[in-house]
């Protein structure tokens, strides 16, 4: 039997559970559904417990940078307190019953399974079926992407969620993929006492951002002790029961206790049966217009559009794909200023688009730069990063900025309003700027476009 309902929600991730549990409060009858845990991967193994993660990690480092500036310390880390943490925080070891009531107690109903699309506005979950009058939202989100590697599948490697879940740290960790997630564990790992090698088989670290981020991160982490290959490709992965070899392109062997695979995250367009609706299933991601809709009756939500694998970009679209299903009014999706943060220490904060991207896209750039220590809270602290800009010219406003260095991710904040709100350079050359603060740097970074 096929069930009428006003709206299925496939997938209650941040996006997904936001989409379902405000429409359910608007009085629509919506079938949320979900395989894995309600919530996602954010409170259980992304964003939250990583953090967790990184600001005891950052608490060691701070420890021992008391010599020199404040006396003397002895720093012994203890993994113990950091594990119980997360698995409190996870809700009882990873138990998604909390956000199952929260959800249905704002009048949703819970169906646990796989959803997938069967035709226009259906979506079939094991033996029931779902006929959807307003329409179907997609908010899947992502899984790791583990690549082809001869070996590496028949072997117990970690992804992000096996990290998370450690227990203790190991004596000597793999890491692959030199991106936001493996460059956050490694340095938390390096931190505990773990030796730590870092394989990135393209020429910089967080490819996505700015080279100078790279040549920041790597500097910082070499500092540390931990060993960076970039420019490393790994063609094997063999496991012998009590540690992994990766060989890499040109038969350089590396051993370690674990490996951590970070290569990135993709979709399931087939999975989802995009197809019975007249979409491509080999798809990267999801392919929506500026109302997220993918098609009449089909919305997508958060990282399985491929607009940015971030929690703020899921409840973002979640507002928007609301309006649209209640036929409210609002502005459409604008992902010109789009924030992003990765937690190393220190911290990078990026904005909207790179040197690079924005030459790319025909923008005639002018570029400032400044390093942080040449300003006064940067010699008061000795930390290491920068305040980049990137302007188009034509319209003398920024379209990209990255502020790395403590509370990167903070700071940012002013960078991401002046993208989005497209506010003329002249007129934040004038602001008056806090002194001495880690912002201020953003003033000699504008004095410097050229």
């Amino acid at each position: 039997m096929t069930e009428e309902v006003d709206v299925v929600v496939v997938g209650l991730g941040p996006g997904g559970e936001e989409v379902a549990g405000r429409l359910a409060e608007a009085g629509l009858s919506v079938v949320g559904v979900e395989e894995r845990l309600v919530g996602g991967e954010c409170p259980y193994f992304g964003c939250v417990p990583t953090k967790m993660m990184v600001r005891a990690a950052d608490l060691v480092a701070e420890a021992r940078r008391i010599p020199g500036l404040a006396g003397d310390a002895t720093v012994t880390p203890d993994w113990a307190p950091v594990a119980a943490r997360i698995r409190d925080e996870a809700t009882d070891d990873w138990d998604d019953k909390v956000a199952v009531e929260r959800f249905v107690g704002k009048g949703g109903r819970f169906v646990r399974g796989r959803g997938r699309l069967t035709s226009p506005g259906q979506v079939t979950v094991g033996d029931a079926v779902f006929q959807a009058r307003r329409g179907v939202v997609l908010a899947t989100g992502t899984y790791p992407a583990v690549p082809p590697i001869v070996g590496l599948a028949a072997t117990p490697y970690w992804t992000n969620r096996d990290a998370v879940r450690a227990t203790e740290v190991p004596a000597s960790l793999l890491v692959l993929g030199g991106g936001a997630i493996g460059l956050e564990m490694a340095q938390v790992f390096a931190r505990f006492g773990t030796d730590v090698t870092v394989v990135e088989a393209l020429d910089q670290l967080l490819a996505v951002e700015e080279p100078e981020t790279s040549a920041l991160v790597e500097k910082v982490l070499t500092a540390e002790g931990l060993q960076v290959r970039t420019g490393a490709a790994a063609s094997e992965v063999r496991h012998d029961g009590a540690q992994f070899t990766m060989v890499l392109d040109g038969g350089e062997a590396l051993t370690a206790e674990r490996l951590l695979v970070a290569t990135g995250r993709r979709t399931d367009l087939d999975g989802l049966g995009v197809a019975s609706v007249g979409l491509d299933p080999t798809a990267k991601a999801l392919p929506v217009d500026d109302r997220l809709s993918a098609g009449p009756g089909v919305w997508g939500v958060g990282d399985v559009v491929g607009k940015g694998a971030f929690t703020h970009v899921a409840m973002y679209h979640a507002a928007i794909v609301v309006r649209e299903i209640l036929g409210e009014d609002g502005p459409p999706a604008d992902h010109r200023a789009l924030p992003r943060v990765t937690f190393t220490d220190p911290e990078i904060g990026a904005v909207g688009q790179t040197e690079a991207a924005a030459r790319k896209a025909g923008v005639r750039v002018r570029v400032g730069h400044t390093d942080l220590a040449s300003s006064a809270r940067g010699w008061i602290h000795r930390a290491e990063g920068f305040i980049k800009v990137v302007e188009d010219a034509d319209r003398g406003v920024l379209v990209g900025a990255t502020s790395a260095g403590p509370s990167g991710g903070e700071v940012l904040s002013g960078l991401a309003i002046a993208v989005h709100g497209e506010v003329p350079v002249e007129r934040l050359r004038h602001m008056i700027y806090a002194y001495p603060t880690f912002h201020r740097a953003i003033e000699a970074a504008l004095a410097d476009l050229s």
